[in-house]
């Protein structure tokens, strides 16, 4: 995804609407078919609605956040328009406000196709705030704006006044984003995981994802993405790439070149002696061909493709490894073809468990000790390419290959 140009909304002004017992109504009328110039159209009667429906609200030009504290009580914050900022939205819907649809990851299998009628992505995610003016600084807050330009956070969503008098919030399920140390290079180590609010302070995460009690504030950071950062929306996790972090890593075209280099060595099945290849990219992930080179997860042992050593009573992929007796899945390799997840263009020498995506070791090994947000508690490693649950004592082996005997 790259953000570019889209001027919206900035500076936010508080209009604290606290009327308790007024209703808003909507009128139902229509002009008599005989009516004269000026005369009052026919009155049909009136829908009453709560809480009160207010200017700022029913306003397309006007944005804003609307806090339900009760059923007669809600605090309407508004936004200004400001000609420093671009904003883009994110979310699962497809309406013309959202900049960029996602949809949920499953493990291994990627993006699900369409949205899925049980995504736990909220319709209007989270939206990031860039500053046209150098450094081009990104901001990322907690919900977006909907087709009537509004936020709404309802009677159950986590709400507050903040010291200073203002209102701040969080979404049903959250926005989590976590910023790595030593930024997104061969140095980098994951950072903690934090939940971002409705304006963009950094809090401690909840007990549990839709909790109504929040975390403590972090004060000493920040919503600015940095190179690196992921951004957790329950249900898809995204990664931030910086245009100087982007010029750091490796290019579609390196990658490429390693492919060549790797084929170029003619590895070889240490057992059935046949040459190996990596397909390429072009021909996509579909069946496995002849020369793809598989691996037994376990060891990190490279052979062809054999149908021996099959342990059924540990399952359909489960085989011996013939060179170590090892036991473990077996699985064709696949080299990771994005390169904006790499953290340096090494080597493919390593691969994920069980998938078989294959990278350079540092990026293997940054991935692995990542723990990224799945359900309302728990957290899994996962292979970046793929979405994949990492297994094993590392979550990746270092590949072994055979060279050829002559």
């Amino acid at each position: 995804m790259v953000l570019e140009g889209n001027p919206e909304v900035g500076a936010p002004r508080t209009s604290d609407l606290q009327h308790p017992g007024n209703k808003g109504s909507c009128v139902l009328s229509s002009p008599s078919e005989d009516a004269q110039p000026g005369e009052e159209p026919i009155k049909y009667g009136e829908l009453i609605s709560t809480p009160l429906v207010s200017k700022a609200l029913s306003n397309r030009g006007q944005h804003s956040i609307s806090y339900t504290l009760s059923r007669s009580h809600s605090v309407i914050v508004e936004y200004t328009h400001d000609s420093d900022t671009d904003m883009f939205q994110i979310g699962r819907s497809t309406e013309n406000m959202i900049d960029f649809v996602v949809t949920d990851t499953s493990p291994g299998g990627g993006a699900t196709e369409g949205p899925s009628a049980q995504s736990t992505i909220s319709r209007y995610a989270c939206r990031i705030l860039c500053d046209r003016r150098p450094p081009y600084t990104a901001r990322i807050y907690a919900a977006g704006f909907d087709a009537s330009s509004n936020i709404f956070l309802g009677e159950r969503a986590a709400k507050w006044r903040t010291p200073d008098g203002l209102m701040d919030g969080l979404t049903t399920n959250g926005v989590l984003v976590m910023h790595p140390a030593g930024g997104f290079s061969e140095d980098s180590a994951p950072g903690v995981w934090r939940e971002i609010s409705v304006c963009g302070n950094v809090y401690t995460l909840r007990d549990s994802r839709s909790a109504q009690q929040r975390g403590k504030l972090v004060e000493n950071e920040s919503n600015v993405l940095q190179d690196g950062s992921l951004i957790d929306l329950c249900g898809a996790t995204l990664l931030w790439r910086t245009p100087a972090g982007l010029l750091r890593a490796p290019t579609l075209k390196q990658l490429e070149a390693q492919r060549q280099e790797a084929n170029a060595a003619r590895p070889q099945c240490p057992v059935g002696l046949s040459t190996l290849a990596f397909p390429s990219p072009a021909r996509g992930r579909t069946a496995p061909d002849k020369q793809q080179p598989w691996v037994y997860v376990r060891c990190g042992h490279v052979h062809g493709y054999h149908g021996w050593g099959c342990r059924r009573e540990r399952g359909p992929q489960e085989r011996e490894c013939p060179l170590c007796r090892l036991v473990g899945p077996y699985v064709p390799l696949w080299l990771g073809q994005e390169a904006g997840l790499c953290l340096d263009p090494g080597p493919p020498s390593h691969a994920f468990a069980p998938c078989g995506h294959v990278c350079s070791e540092k990026t293997a090994r940054y991935w692995a000790q990542t723990p990224l947000p799945h359900g309302t508690h728990a957290f899994h490693a996962a292979c970046p390419f793929c979405g994949a649950w990492l297994t094993g004592e590392h979550g990746c082996v270092r590949l072994i290959f055979q060279g050829p005997l002559d």
